[in-house]
Parts: C-alpha cells; sequence; structure tokens
C-alpha cells in the first residue's frame, strides 16, 4: 500500500477534506488512496460491488462542489439510493441480471454530491434491506473485518465493512429497523439513525416510510456536519421534522449539562441478552454517570408489549410485499419465487393474507404505539440507553434460508435486535456508539434514544463519550 493509502487510511471525512482544503493533497490523489485500499483489502471482505473508479476520477478531476467534504471519497449502499448513470440492485439477483440504470439521483444522493463528495461505487446489502445481515444471494457475503468469520450486520453491513477497514472515511447508510445502528454496532463504528422526516427521502419514497437515511462513519463530527449538509425536506414531502436551532457540528464540545437517562440492560419483553451487550451498557451508564448525569432503570413500558413486534412484522412485510411489486413493474415482468430469496418471498406472500382493514389497524396501532413512547420523553427523561444489539457480531450463516421454515431468519433477526426497531416506528432519533469490545476483540455498540427531533441532544452526549473514551485509535486486523 502507498505512504499516501497508509496515511489517510484512519483520517476522518473531516480530516480528509482538510487536505484538500488546504492543498496538500488533491481530490483525485485522495480518491487514488481510496481506491488502492479498495483493491487491496475488499477480496477479503467483499464489502464494495459496483465499482465505479472512472467515471470516480473523472468527477475529482472537475470543479468540486465548496461543500463541507469536497474531494472525500465514499460509497453508495446498494439500497433504493439512485445515482443517474449507475445500476441499483437492492441486492435482488433478478435486478442484477437486468442491471437497470438509473436516470435521477435520489434527492439524498444529489445532496451528497453538492457536499462535494467523490462517489466511487456501491455497497452490499442484503436483499431488499430485511435482514440484519449482509449476505445476499446475489452478491455473496459480506464480512466483518474484526473477524472475517462474523457478519458486519445489516442492512448497511457493507458500507460498514468498508468504513472500518479504512477503504473510505463514510459512507451512506440507511436504516427502516436499525440497519444503520446494527452494523456501526457490529463494526466498532458511529451510527445515527435520524429523526423521521429529517432528510428527505424524495423523489422516489415518502416519510410514511419506516426507513431513513444518513451514514456510518468513523466520528461523530462526521455525522454531525453530514447531517447539518444533507437536512431539510423536499418537494412533496409531509412528514417533516422543525429545523434545528443551530448547526448540528456546534453541539460537539457543547455542556449537555445534567441528563435524566433511562437504564434498558434487558430484553424488554424478556428473552435473552447476550452478557457482553448487558455489560457494555452497564459500563457506559457508568461512564455517563462520571460525566454528571443522573442514571436511573427505566424506559417506556410500551417497548415491553409483544404485541409491537406482530405490528411492526405485518407493516414490514407489507413494505415488502410493495417493493417486489414495484421492481416487478420496474422490469416489466411478475417475479417469480426464484427471483426473490425464500424469506422476502415469504414475507410478501403473508403480505397477501393483510387485507386493507388489517394493515389500516397496524398503521393505527402504530400511532398508538409512537405516542406511549414518545410520552415518556414528555415525562421528564432526557435519553434511553440501551444496548444496539442482543449480541456480539452473529458469525456468518445465522439467519441463512430456511426453506421448511421460511420465516424463521426473521424470527431469528429478532433475537438479535430487540432494541432497536421500536425507534424506526416512533420516529425517533437513536445513536449507536462504539463503547465495548469482547475479549475476542468483537466490538459492541451502545444505543442512545433522544425525544423525536432532538439529534442536538444525542450529538452532544456522543461527543461527550467519544472525548471521555476515545475509539478513534482502534483498528481491526484486516
Amino acid at each position: 500500500m502507498s505512504s499516501l493509502a497508509t496515511d489517510t487510511r484512519w483520517l476522518d471525512a473531516t480530516d480528509q477534506a482538510a487536505l484538500v482544503a488546504s492543498g496538500q493533497v488533491s481530490a483525485s490523489e485522495l480518491l487514488e488512496a481510496a481506491i488502492e485500499r479498495i483493491e487491496e483489502l475488499d477480496p477479503q471482505l467483499n464489502a464494495v460491488i459496483m465499482r465505479w473508479f472512472d467515471e470516480a476520477r473523472a468527477t475529482a478531476a472537475s470543479e468540486l462542489p465548496v461543500g463541507p467534504f469536497r474531494g472525500v471519497p465514499t460509497l453508495l449502499k446498494d439500497l433504493w439510493a439512485h445515482y443517474a448513470g449507475q445500476s441499483l440492485t437492492n441486492g435482488c439477483q433478478a435486478l442484477k441480471d437486468a442491471m437497470p440504470v438509473s436516470t435521477n439521483d435520489t434527492t439524498l444522493v444529489a445532496r451528497f454530491r453538492q457536499a462535494g463528495f467523490v462517489i466511487a461505487g456501491r455497497t452490499n446489502s442484503p436483499e431488499f434491506g430485511s435482514l440484519p445481515t449482509t449476505e445476499p444471494t446475489a452478491w455473496g457475503a459480506t464480512r466483518n473485518p474484526w473477524n472475517l468469520a462474523h457478519s458486519p450486520g445489516g442492512s448497511s453491513g457493507g458500507a460498514a465493512a468498508a468504513v472500518a477497514a479504512g477503504m473510505v472515511p463514510i459512507a451512506h447508510a440507511s436504516d427502516g429497523g436499525g440497519s444503520i445502528r446494527i452494523p456501526a454496532s457490529a463494526c466498532g463504528l458511529v451510527g445515527l439513525k435520524p429523526t423521521q422526516g429529517r432528510i428527505t427521502l424524495g423523489p422516489f419514497r415518502d416519510e410514511s416510510n419506516l426507513g431513513v437515511e444518513l451514514c456510518v462513519s468513523r466520528s461523530v463530527r462526521d455525522t454531525a456536519a453530514l447531517l447539518d449538509a444533507v437536512r431539510g425536506p423536499s418537494v412533496g414531502d409531509t412528514v417533516i421534522a422543525a429545523p434545528p436551532t443551530r448547526p448540528y457540528i456546534d453541539e460537539l464540545g457543547s455542556d449537555p449539562g445534567h441528563l435524566r437517562i433511562g437504564l434498558l440492560d434487558h430484553h424488554p419483553f424478556g428473552g435473552p441478552v447476550h452478557e457482553q451487550c448487558a455489560l457494555a451498557v452497564r459500563n457506559a451508564a457508568t461512564l455517563l454517570e462520571s460525566l454528571g448525569h443522573k442514571i436511573e432503570p427505566g424506559f417506556p413500558q410500551a417497548l415491553a408489549n409483544p404485541d409491537f413486534a406482530r405490528r411492526f412484522s405485518a407493516m414490514w412485510s407489507t413494505n415488502m410485499g410493495v417493493g417486489i411489486k414495484r421492481i416487478s413493474d420496474q422490469l416489466g415482468r411478475e417475479l417469480q419465487p426464484g427471483d426473490v430469496e425464500l424469506v422476502n418471498w415469504a414475507q410478501a406472500e403473508y403480505a397477501r393474507s393483510v387485507n386493507g382493514v388489517d394493515y389500516a389497524i397496524a398503521l393505527a396501532t402504530n400511532v398508538e404505539f409512537r405516542r406511549a413512547v414518545q410520552q415518556w420523553w414528555a415525562d421528564g427523561w432526557d435519553l434511553l440507553l440501551t444496548p444496539t444489539l442482543g449480541e456480539p457480531p452473529a458469525v456468518l450463516g445465522t439467519f441463512a434460508n430456511d426453506p421448511k421454515t421460511p420465516l424463521a431468519p426473521m424470527a431469528r433477526a429478532g433475537q438479535y435486535v430487540p432494541f432497536t426497531p421500536a425507534f424506526n416506528a416512533s420516529g425517533q432519533p437513536a445513536i449507536s456508539v462504539p463503547l465495548h469490545w469482547t475479549p475476542d476483540g468483537l466490538p459492541v455498540g451502545v444505543q442512545l434514544v433522544a425525544a423525536y427531533g432532538r439529534e442536538d441532544v444525542l450529538l452532544r452526549v456522543a461527543a461527550q463519550l467519544e472525548t471521555a473514551q476515545p475509539w478513534a485509535h482502534r483498528h481491526p486486523p484486516i
């Protein structure tokens, strides 16, 4: 690996942008360093499934927008993030076979470009982003750079593996049930799920969807600066979070005060939580107490209702059915069972049994759930502290398709991720930060959840934790 590829490997995006702004390196040189790392490291990981190096070189050599990340190389997730002139497969073999080319950017991708990023390719995603691992039939498994036998999580697993391995400093990610926070936890990164309505999903999706988009990164400041660069609504949005009172980057270093933080260190409705995950969150509680915050056992009791999981599954499966129908329309033919992975086909088939009244009831129940969860913050709590995952990073194959029980991977996923989906349903912002590693060297994240619209509080506290217990020096062995 060249000296520049080595010297810039562990710099965050803010520092890389500063090199370009000062003239110490050019955008083209930064890109070549990233390409070198991708070509050397990715054969072990399978994180970058599409490489747009020639176009990226032309972009880097052009007059880039003067944004906060001018000249910084990055990657887009292979899920719903259309980039004009390039293909998008959503991890699906049928789309991979057809390789349709997008004619327009999504609004968020356009904002990434306006921020000055040089987009060099796409990262692996499970088919339709449905599982908390990244092992699509179409593109094969992505491996965790901390231990190649383990998953980097999902659905933004390719993005997280690429950032954790030092290929790029930051990468696009999305989260419909934990898909930013899960791989952030599994790969030792920062992963912020923004408030629903904070960032437009236009022009092809809308904010009534459970999903949101942003990034996985190595530093809180990168996440804050990117949120500043891409936040805000677009034409036709109907769910719009109130704008912040000042830039998010200004929250870093600000005194968060003495916050009242609820601690949830067990499964909300009685399932197992791995001892390392419980230890991680208790140690985080001790650290937060040392910083002047008040930690008390407590969490929204609505989280303890197992009926929520059933309702979430009804909405999730219906969204799957809609996604498959849209791809059928895009390809001009009906998808068949062999075109779609078994677990996703089974979810779409289940959705066929849900009639309009059933779905309307599920939506109404979710409204009740959202109000009940958010009331806990309205009653005087500032943050909720939980493990991000119920277990350390899973071994590859844990969520394999099972012909005898097609929905078995989803049931297993529910055990693995008991703490993240609720806040997609409630619309609240949540962040995973890397504060713990197991004795055998696997990352374990902890999650902080704030009231709706309060990313400012999350970023203040996350930055405080980053200063008190830094993680930038921790690198995987790859």
